[in-house]
């Protein structure tokens, strides 16, 4: 969600602050600012909209200094206008936030009693309008920023920056990430590591309830009992050419070429010499009666998918939930549960929620995550990486077919665990997995195709999405992507479901893109196939050449697969999925990597 940065730099801090929050974009925004301390004043700028309008306001109103914070809000408390945007200022103190502060009405209140008010709907206000009268007090700014966040309740990452302290930042973390960049005379503060690659490759992630003292020459981390703390330095290594769009228009076309590349690195890792290799060797699948699958998003729909698999391959009862829902329920963990979270992020507010539940009570804490040294990878027994390098459009897509893949990857070893695949069953499979990047190869070939159906689908008003098996939660994943980037109303339901109800939705008008590769389930989504063109429904058919021939005349579109194998069927009909929500969007004209109301990490509740 929110982007955070904070330098402590030997030049300019404007320019070097807005260049890092260009790189925390990706994370979706509705306004930017910066504040800095020059010659001891403590001034700022803020902006509505892109970054390049807080650019040109600093072109025309330039800010100097070189110690300085910036951010970018994804509006929670408040509409997204100037005087919401952060970073929030009170007297001497300026602050920037991520997350939401759940007793900031309490705390106004409080304030409000010695005469202090308010002026804008944030709650980060009262966090600058908390220090200011601390250190009103006489305390000083480092022991006004600790009382401050002592006094704080809900989820945040936080940066202080004060009047007449340009060598001083305090950051702190409850629930948010928040990481350090150490360079040579000079520190950094950012919500990403991201946005830190370009400065420096050595980084410090804040622990649960840490907060930070920087200087320049600095850094020393308490924890949230005041006790000094020692944390891990980590060299980073981020590709810088990840952020570019490397000559695609958007960086979620970008990404969705890549997918055989990034595919190709996850099963070199994860499969040698023809065996299944785990960063744990230790999982045994005979030791767990039941999984557990947590996630948000198209993280879920990956869950999803995978439900499938190890239910038909290692005959392993399975449980999903959504992640906001999942602790509300407080479900029973029972003996030989494992749990499986899956996080692009790995920092996802509820899906990390979810996992501390079941801390103490699953046998095993699993994650499927993108981001090895995030929150979620740190707080699990078994992190699996899914090596899909930094995606940046809001949109998943290289993610979501890496989380396939890994999990598909651990279905076969649930299914050789527990003796449902033999070794040659267990060869045949992974050849299977190993083959779908080449595959992909030739899905991606359609583009063309599927940008000339995007232009029809682009007229409509409402798309369904059919799908019978793992293709269900494909006709999901698809209406996802669909509402996300092109804001069309999307909605996706079991073959079988549709004459339970949806199908009086269907007439000339709303387009009904049917997922169904030739497998055993072929024949029944046909079927139901028919049903909605008897009742004139425009059919647009994703199947491979000999599903289009047995599927007969009356569709009104079809859009040709290579066949594969019905087990990775939906890793690779994601492309298809992928590519109608792209061009339908780029045929509407809207903001396909950063979407309206949308934001890539999910932060807070």
């Amino acid at each position: 969600m929110c982007g955070i940065v904070g330098v402590l730099g030997q030049h300019e801090a404007a320019p070097i602050l807005v260049e890092a929050l260009k790189r925390l974009e990706y994370r979706g925004y509705d306004s930017a600012g910066i504040a800095t301390v020059n010659s001891g004043a403590l001034d700022r700028r803020r902006a509505v909209g892109k970054l390049v309008n807080l650019q040109d306001l600093l072109v025309h109103e330039p800010l100097a200094g070189k110690s300085g914070i910036g951010h970018t809000r994804w509006a929670t408390h408040g509409q997204p206008n100037v005087n919401n945007a952060h970073p929030h200022k009170s007297g001497q103190v300026a602050v920037v936030h991520n997350g939401i502060i759940e007793n900031f009405r309490e705390l106004r209140e409080e304030l409000a009693e010695q005469g202090i008010g308010y002026e804008t709907d944030t709650d980060t206000e009262t966090v600058a309008l908390l220090a200011q009268s601390i250190l009103d007090q006489g305390l000083s700014p480092r022991d006004a920023a600790e009382k401050t966040i002592a006094r704080l309740e809900g989820a945040y990452a936080l940066c202080f920056l004060f009047e007449g302290e340009e060598d001083l930042m305090i950051a702190a973390r409850k629930g948010s990430p928040l990481a350090i960049g150490h360079g040579h005379g000079e520190n950094f503060v950012g919500s990403d590591a991201i946005a830190l690659a370009p400065m420096t490759d050595k980084v410090t992630y804040l622990d649960e309830g840490d907060w930070a003292i920087i200087t320049r020459t600095s850094v020393e981390i308490r924890d949230g009992e005041g006790r000094i703390a020692n944390r891990e330095m980590r060299v980073i290594n981020i590709d810088t050419a990840s952020v570019d769009k490397g000559g695609h228009k958007h960086f979620m076309s970008k990404e969705i070429a890549e997918q055989p590349s990034v595919l190709t690195n996850a099963l070199g890792y994860y499969i040698k010499n023809g065996k299944i290799e785990l960063p744990d060797p230790g999982l045994d699948f005979t030791k767990i009666e039941r999984l557990t699958m947590v996630a948000c998003g198209t993280a879920y729909y990956a869950c999803l998918v995978a439900k499938y698999w190890f239910e038909q391959v290692a005959r392993l009862p399975v449980e999903i939930d959504v992640a906001s829902e999942f602790r509300y329920r407080e479900p029973p963990i029972t003996k030989g549960t494992a749990a499986l979270f899956v996080s692009q992020s790995g920092e996802t507010a509820d899906t990390l929620a979810a996992l501390r539940y079941c801390e103490g009570k699953a046998d095993k804490i699993i994650s499927v995550v993108n981001v090895p040294e995030s929150s979620i990878a740190r707080e699990s027994d078994l992190p699996l990486p899914i090596l899909a390098g930094t995606e940046i459009g809001v949109a998943s897509t290289k993610a979501f077919t890496c989380q396939l893949t890994v999990l598909a990857i651990l279905a076969i070893k649930a299914a050789q665990d527990r003796g449902h695949m033999d070794a040659k069953q267990v060869a045949e499979a992974l050849e299977q997995v190993k083959s779908v990047p080449g595959i992909m190869n030739h899905a991606l070939a359609l583009g063309e195709r599927t940008k000339a159906v995007s232009r029809n689908l682009a007229e409509a008003r409402d798309i369904l999405f059919l799908g019978r098996g793992p293709m269900y939660a494909l006709a999901h994943e698809g209406a996802l992507k669909l509402k996300e980037i092109s804001y069309i109303h999307a909605e996706a339901y079991a073959s079988g479901e549709l004459k339970h109800g949806p199908i009086a939705l269907v007439d000339e008008h709303v387009p009904v893109i049917v997922m169904a590769p030739r497998d055993a389930l072929f024949d029944k989504t046909i079927s139901n196939m028919q049903e909605v063109m008897a009742r004139g429904g425009k059919v647009l058919l994703i199947t491979d050449e000999q599903g289009a021939k047995e599927a007969g005349p009356g569709v009104w579109d079809t859009i040709l697969m290579p066949e594969v194998d019905p087990f990775v069927a939906p890793i690779v009909y994601a492309i298809p999925a992928q590519l109608l929500a792209y061009h339908t969007a780029v045929s509407k004209g809207t903001d396909v990597d950063q979407p309206r109301n949308l934001a890539k990490s999910v932060t807070v509740e």
